[in-house]
């Protein structure tokens, strides 16, 4: 099979927001769970997915923090034959956070890849010169313009837009919007074989043109952070809403279930998932609530073919 004529697969590396789950420092009521082995709450790592046409070449989407234990973890990107090697041959930033870029620094031993961002994004991280360990010569970084369609991989043709978001938490300074549209937050879509599929993992609110996309996808993979705004507030572990962190919560009003309940026909998979969200917890009433609305909740290893 050729890769043009290749069949879009996804696997899940990562399915929890920043800190995974348990979260090194929380006993909040889900990670007091997955810290006792309850087998209800599964261990998470922080976000991020691969992409393939060939089942030889992928396409990461964002590189967390735990990317190491996750090519760990996935056999289908361990090094095969003699010396060094390594089937991923791409990596394409949503952003320049922390749970979705530093991984970078675990790929720092001269292997041959690109990084695809838009400039803004490349722009932030060029600011950190730790990300300079990533030899440049070796991985190029490759800026992409919204709306401008690559292709990362033979046979994979993907697109960044712009959704509403924020800067990373480490630029933030002042008053921080979190509605801003442009190249500091965007999504993924890419395409091969026919089908499409859409990656968001941060999102302040659905915009229409969101919405229209969306609607055109196979597969949404989209920002599950919180189930309520205050979450945070309420279990007492910080004093940000999920919106003023630049991500809509999952129930009530504006929030994801009411956004995409005319979106039926896509099927639609909340990733990026905050320890404190009690739709980890397997057989909870939220569980239940997003499952009722036609919602998968993202597991780590788990596989998504198109």
């Amino acid at each position: 099979m050729s890769p043009a004529n290749g069949r879009l697969k996804a696997l899940v590396l990562g399915s929890a927001a920043g800190g995974g789950v348990p979260q090194w420092n929380c006993n909040c009521r889900v990670c007091r769970l997955a810290w006792s082995g309850d087998p209800r709450v599964k261990p998470r790592g922080q976000a991020g997915i691969a992409l393939t046409v060939d089942g030889e070449n992928w396409l990461l989407l964002n590189a967390s923090i735990d990317l190491r234990q996750q090519i760990l973890a996935i056999s289908a990107l361990h090094p095969r034959g003699e010396g060094r090697h390594s089937p991923i041959a791409a990596i394409v930033l949503t952003n320049a956070e922390v749970d979705s870029a530093a991984g970078l620094l675990a790929l720092r031993e001269r292997q041959p890849l690109s990084i695809f961002a838009t400039h803004a994004t490349l722009k932030a991280i060029a600011a950190n010169r730790m990300f300079d360990a990533v030899d440049r010569a070796v991985v190029p970084r490759r800026a992409v313009r919204l709306g401008e369609t690559f292709e990362p991989l033979p046979g994979l043709k993907v697109e960044l837009f712009a959704v509403p978001g924020k800067v990373p938490l480490w630029l933030e300074e002042g008053n921080v919007s979190t509605g801003d549209i442009g190249e500091g937050t965007v999504c993924v879509a890419a395409e091969a074989g026919g089908a499409r599929l859409v990656y968001a993992p941060a999102c302040a609110h659905v915009t229409d043109e969101f919405a229209a996309r969306a609607a055109e996808a196979d597969v949404l993979f989209f920002d599950g952070t919180l189930f309520t705004d205050d979450e945070m507030i309420v279990n007492g572990l910080g004093d940000k809403t999920g919106r003023r962190m630049g991500h809509m919560p999952v129930a009530g009003e504006g929030g994801t279930l009411q956004a995409f309940a005319r979106h039926a026909q896509v099927r639609r998979i909340l990733i990026h998932i905050n320890n404190s969200n009690p739709i980890l917890i397997e057989g909870s009433p939220e569980e239940a609530k997003v499952k009722a609305a036609g919602w998968e909740v993202a597991f780590d290893g788990m596989e998504v073919g198109l």
